[in-house]
Order: C-alpha cells, then structure tokens, then sequence
C-alpha cells in the first residue's frame, strides 16, 4: 500500500513537472534527494555502527549484566508472563538500553529477536501476548535520553550545536 502511495507521489510530481515545462527542476529535485538520502544515510550509519560497537564493548565487559540487574525489576514487572533467564529478556533489555541512547535503528533487530523469543512462549500463534503488546508499547514510546541519531542527522546538516535538542528531549 505504502509504495503504491510514494509511486502515486512520484507519478504526481512527473506529471505536473512535464505539464508545466519545469522537467529540468523535476530531475534536479531526484537527484538531490538521492544525494541527500545517501549523505544522512551515511552519518546515520557511522552512529549506529558506533553504538553498537559500543554496545559490543559493553556486553563483553559485562555492563549489560549489570544494567540488567538494575533494569531487571523494571522488566520484570513489565513482563511477568516472561520467565526470569528467558532469551526474550536479554534481548528486550539491549532493545530498551538501545531506545534510551536514542538508537532505534540500533534497537530494531533486538526487538525483532524479543518478538521471536516472545513468539516461542505464546500458546496461541495467531494472537498477540499480553508481553508482546508490552514490548511494542515500548517501542512505540521509545523513551530516549540521549538522541543520538538526531544528533547525528543535525551534525549532518552543519548545526553549530548538534547536541542542544539534549535539554528538550529529556523534558519531552
């Protein structure tokens, strides 16, 4: 469905482009959204690969144990349908641990393998569990207290203060 919509919008432009003799705006504006995709796509990248390198060190010199102490009752109260020392745990909490430090491209694929494991408890295959609809809430919300691809995207575009959305965030 969604693609259907962007290739209406395109569809859309092209017409309208070719209608009023403005082609050469037309094929200008393609090729600097393409150019612009690449460059945030880019900057967006180094960050991701950054945090989970840090995420990475992090595991290996055990901090995310020890974050999984602290946040373990927190889990525990949000999933109590969820067995303690369940795969599903450890990987919703690099999911919420990676949504704190705003990285939700970072947090996808460990709340795809929370889903995954959250899908191995459930009786009933075709419907959502109640711990299921709790990781997606989760999701949705995204709490984050530092948002680092925001950042990222504000430094791509030459801000002189990337990191000044910290304060409102946090607020928000």
């Amino acid at each position: 469905m969604i693609n259907g919509i962007w290739l209406g919008m395109i569809l859309i432009g092209f017409v309208f482009a070719a209608v009023n003799g403005r082609m050469d705006a037309f094929t200008a504006a393609v090729f600097d959204g393409a150019k612009s995709g690449v460059t945030v796509s880019f900057g967006l990248i180094s960050v991701l690969v950054f945090w989970m390198g840090m995420m990475r060190v992090a595991e290996d010199a055990g901090l995310l144990k020890k974050i999984a102490k602290v946040l373990g009752p927190v889990v525990s109260f949000l999933f109590p349908d969820v067995p303690k020392g369940h795969p599903a745990i450890g990987y919703i909490l690099s999911n919420m641990s990676a949504n704190l430090l705003g990285l939700g491209n970072a947090a996808t694929p460990m709340g795809i393998k929370a889903m995954q494991e959250l899908q191995t408890l459930n009786p009933d295959k075709e419907t959502a569990t109640p711990a299921m609809c709790t990781l997606l809430a989760l999701n949705t919300a995204s709490i984050t207290l530092i948002p680092a691809t925001l950042i990222a995207i504000r430094l791509n575009y030459g801000s002189s203060d990337p990191a000044a959305i910290v304060g409102t965030t946090l607020a928000a």
